[in-house]
């Protein structure tokens, strides 16, 4: 991957998402709290969450973009969508990342089968 460029070779139907933060401060250690309660409460567990560390892996965070923790990516479904700072407001993070849409149309299949029954 070079220059932000994302492959979309995850599982049909789930959603990836990459985490970058920056070691383990309270600051990152909050954000990927709030991140894997977004995942569980609004994607039911079709979301697939990876979290890189940038001290650790510099070379990933460039190749994505990243240029300040905590930032999050979303991979897939494409086109990629990325959001940066205080990732608590689950609002903003699922407006910012467009996985609202994402988020209904799960519900949607899981409770009734995609289809309006009228």
């Amino acid at each position: 991957m070079s220059g932000g460029e994302v492959r979309d070779g995850g599982v049909a139907g789930r959603t990836r998402l990459r985490l970058y933060v920056a070691g383990t401060s309270p600051r990152s250690t909050r954000s990927i709290e709030s991140v894997r309660r977004l995942c569980e409460r609004w994607l039911k567990g079709a979301c697939d969450l990876e979290v890189v560390d940038i001290y650790q892996q510099s070379a990933l965070a460039g190749a994505d973009g990243v240029v300040a923790a905590p930032t999050l990516v979303r991979l897939s479904p494409l086109p990629a969508r990325r959001i940066a700072g205080d990732l608590s407001d689950e609002r903003r993070v699922l407006d910012g990342l467009e996985l609202d849409e994402v988020a209904r149309a799960d519900r949607r299949e899981t409770v009734g089968g995609g289809a309006d029954e009228r």
